[in-house]
């Protein structure tokens, strides 16, 4: 049993190599994943805006409608403050309406970022599981090349002990079947 333990100990080598690189598979579609959900928010929040915006319009137009009533309704003319007063509304949701378009833009940037790093840990998780798998395989095969049978096996000095039965080409001429001893 002690020969085979060499190519046993290759053999669990080669499967922990193998399951270090899976794991670096799976680190990374886990990271891939994490960024797909990331830009999928990114453009959801686009779509928010759009919305929020949409919505504000119809709330300014609301507001714009009722302050026009009422300045009527007080027996005002539209001149002068009134008029004043709807421009100033007007350009307060300009600036609002800018304001949600600003954060959105910012906030979709921030996810879309996010994503790019979660793709960038993701090809790193995969080069880490590259990296271990190619090391144990180095390791592994150093251990092999080092013990007795990898020398055996690879050409290598003879383990001690052993004869192959003539330890020169002449003697094996001299003598063929190796029998030194008397019959």
């Amino acid at each position: 049993m002690a020969p085979a333990l060499p190519y046993v100990a290759v053999g669990l080598g080669v499967m922990q190599a193998s399951q270090q690189n899976a794991a670096g598979k799976y680190n990374q579609s886990i990271q891939n994943r994490n960024a797909q959900l990331a830009d999928q928010e990114a453009t959801q929040i686009e779509k928010q805006a759009e919305f929020d915006l949409a919505r504000f319009d119809q709330n300014f137009a609301q507001l714009q409608s009722q302050t026009t009533t009422r300045i009527l309704k007080s027996g005002a003319e539209l001149g002068g403050t009134g008029i004043r007063v709807l421009r100033r509304n007007a350009e307060e949701a300009e600036v609002e309406k800018n304001t949600i378009t600003y954060n959105s833009k910012v906030a979709a940037a921030q996810r879309r970022e996010a994503g790019n790093m979660f793709r960038i840990q993701g090809q790193f998780a995969r080069q880490q599981g590259r990296s271990a798998a190619i090391s144990t395989l180095v390791s592994t095969g150093l251990s092999f090349a080092g013990s007795s049978a990898g020398k055996t096996l690879l050409g290598g000095t003879k383990p001690a002990g052993t004869f192959d039965g003539a330890s020169s080409f002449s003697q094996y001429a001299a003598n063929p079947t190796g029998y030194s001893g008397s019959f």
